[in-house]
């Protein structure tokens, strides 16, 4: 069977593939069209095992609300380069992972990866574009958060975003704004004092005490200053109570209030590529 070049342009827009390797791969089908978009993806799969022991450190962390503004998605994709974390259509796939999360409101990653994409599953998708890119493509998170108003924040650069749950409708764009990203800047590790998990605390104490025992602080009164260690841990590590960037003088909770005395923070989440 012969092919056309309309034959090979179809296929790279199907596949994403390059000129060349739809072109070999409709001459290796003898121009069976069905066969060689199976070669693509065939090739996808060997390319992926043979990198699956590489380190995809790079990629893309995205961010989103769906239309009713009460839920909120993020996704990372990972590859190998940053040369690739740059590229528009590997940031456009993220983007449409992303949308399809939001538009099944997919429960977790596992259930994210079996959804479908252009006929095909998200999971199938991923491993087909490591045999297109020619690096190890990884769907590696994903979480969303469901409030009665949802934020997001993408940092410049799409290596660190942030999502913002809170527990009124309708909060003013630039306030949710400002906490997203104080979230994104500040990376709290939890809402308030009383959702710290209690191993974090019990090392923090313990943290504490081994330092002023090392300064030479009584052992009696180590206890009693490592409690103090911890209200200043609270403070620099708790949203709430974190100083606002934007005011050194107020606690979020304080700019919070400040807008609506009820007005608070139900849920939120931050993920950072390290560069």
């Amino acid at each position: 069977m012969s092919f056309t070049t309309a034959d090979v342009v179809k296929l790279r827009k199907v596949t994403g593939a390059g000129m060349m390797d739809c072109k070999n791969a409709l001459t290796e089908a003898e121009g069976n069209f069905d066969r060689a978009l199976e070669i693509i993806r065939e090739r996808g799969k060997l390319v992926a095992n043979k990198r699956a022991d590489r380190e995809a450190s790079e990629g893309v962390v995205l961010a989103k609300v769906n239309g009713t503004n009460k839920v909120g998605a993020m996704v990372v994709l990972n590859c190998e380069t940053d040369f690739v974390a740059k590229n528009e259509n590997f940031i456009a796939f993220a983007d449409s992972i992303l949308n399809i999360a939001l538009e099944n409101n997919a429960e977790d990653l596992n259930a994210l990866k079996q959804l479908q994409l252009d006929g095909r599953t998200i999971e199938a998708q991923v491993t087909e574009q490591t045999g297109i890119i020619g690096e190890k493509i990884e769907l590696s998170y994903y979480n969303k958060i469901n409030a009665e108003h949802v934020i997001t924040y993408i940092h410049p650069g799409n290596k660190l975003a942030a999502i913002v749950g809170f527990n009124k409708a309708g909060v003013e764009m630039q306030v949710a704004k400002d906490v997203a990203m104080q979230v994104a800047a500040m990376a709290p590790i939890a809402i308030d004092k009383n959702s710290v998990p209690a191993e974090v605390i019990t090392k923090e104490l313990d943290i504490a005490k081994e330092k002023y025992r090392q300064e030479g602080k009584p052992e009696a009164m180590l206890d009693k200053i490592a409690q103090g260690a911890l209200v200043k841990f609270f403070q620099e590590s708790t949203l709430l109570n974190q100083t606002y960037v934007k005011d050194g003088k107020i606690s979020i909770r304080d700019f919070l209030s400040q807008v609506d005395k009820e007005l608070t923070v139900t849920e939120f989440d931050r993920y950072t590529l390290s560069v």
